[in-house]
């Protein structure tokens, strides 16, 4: 697919809400959309509930880890996802970003897996429609 759009999701320590958008739109956009996801301070693992959570819809991250943007991820994406305010990326010429600000189920006193599920079909709901967004573009 020659003009395929790509996309990073970026959070903080990527090991959180930019796997689960990543494993999302994999799942959900198959080989029709290219995907990274990076932190900017990437943590050293994975979190567990994150991928629990995934599991839970029969998405499996594989061996995805925890990593930095890099300027190899840069080329091939058009699109920039940023999940929460606290991860800023820099402008990149010829590379739209955007920030979906995503529920916060803490704020509410919700904790655990509970809260994971909240956030997790937050991100869902955001990731359907930029994968529907995308398939128009492609």
């Amino acid at each position: 697919m020659p003009n395929k759009p790509g996309v990073l999701f970026v959070c903080v320590k990527n090991g959180g809400k930019s796997q689960m958008a990543g494993g999302l739109m994999r799942h959900l956009a198959g080989d029709a959309v290219t995907v990274f996801t990076a932190g900017t301070r990437p943590g050293t693992s994975l979190n567990a509930q994150s991928v629990e959570s995934l599991a839970e819809l029969g998405i499996d991250l594989g061996d995805e880890r925890t990593k930095a943007i890099t300027q190899d991820m840069l080329a091939h994406v058009t699109l920039i996802i940023t999940l929460g305010s606290e991860a800023v990326v820099e402008p990149v010429p010829g590379v739209e970003i955007r920030n979906w600000d995503t529920d916060e189920p803490s704020k509410r006193g919700i904790e655990g897996m509970a809260r994971m599920r909240l956030v997790r079909d937050d991100i869902r709901a955001r990731v359907q429609e930029l994968a529907a967004e995308l398939a128009t573009r492609a």
